[in-house]
């Protein structure tokens, strides 16, 4: 990617990882300018969402110990993931990140 790619897209990349409702706005107001940095930061977050209803899910039904360890994790994630938006990078979340990418790929 261009730094005026990374320019570009920069806020709404941020925008996207401002709860759902940000990730939505991002998605729609992405959607004219197709500017790839805002999608990788967007498919990311919809990785990290996934995360926090699994977490959600684990909490309830499982063990809340282990779904309160998995909330901190995805905490972790979303930060490291809102760091590098606002940094301008796009580097994926730790472990996972890449595979977010290959899963929602279609998003762009």
């Amino acid at each position: 990617m261009t730094e005026q790619t990374i320019q570009e897209g920069k806020t709404l990349a941020i925008v996207s990882y401002l709860t759902f409702v940000g990730l939505i706005i991002a998605i729609i107001m992405n959607l004219e300018r197709r500017n790839p940095f805002t999608f990788y930061h967007v498919r990311q977050m919809l990785g990290l969402i996934i995360m926090l209803i699994f977490s959600n899910l684990v909490e309830a039904y499982v063990n809340s110990w282990l779904g309160t360890s998995f909330w901190i994790v995805t905490f972790v994630c979303w930060l490291f993931g809102l760091f590098y938006a606002t940094k301008g990078e796009a580097r994926p979340i730790p472990v996972i990140g890449e595979k977010f990418q290959e899963w929602f790929k279609n998003i762009n």
